[in-house]
């Protein structure tokens, strides 16, 4: 799993939980590593709307738009409802508003990874 969050604890309190939950995770503060194509394909993608030099639906885009990541599930989280619509039109495939409990974020990712590996 990759993580893509810039407040550091949200991003270590999630990292601990999805680390409970049995998942590896990597975690970054920004998309920069991302663009330009420093990671290893994960399971899935979790990544926050807003983060910093770069929106979180520029990163999903830009992970829809190339060969080896574009069947990997992305999830974006955002503290604002209205970002469901942009994340589906940016190729997310799936959307948690802030806040979110950790078996509603767990249940998502497990659905979703499950539904890849077929």
């Amino acid at each position: 799993m990759i993580l893509i969050e810039d407040d550091p604890g949200v991003s270590d309190a999630l990292q601990m939980v999805f680390k409970m939950a049995g998942f590896h995770v990597a975690a970054y503060q920004d998309g920069s590593d991302i663009l330009d194509n420093k990671f290893h394909i994960p399971d899935v993608f979790i990544i926050d709307r807003q983060l910093p030099g770069i929106d979180g639906l520029d990163i999903c885009r830009f992970l829809k738009s190339k060969t080896e990541s574009n069947k990997v599930p992305v999830v974006i989280i955002s503290a604002s409802p209205d970002a469901m619509n942009p994340a589906t039109k940016a190729g997310a495939d799936a959307f948690i508003e802030k806040p979110f409990t950790n078996k509603d974020l767990l249940e998502k990712i497990r659905v979703l990874v499950s539904k890849s590996e077929k």
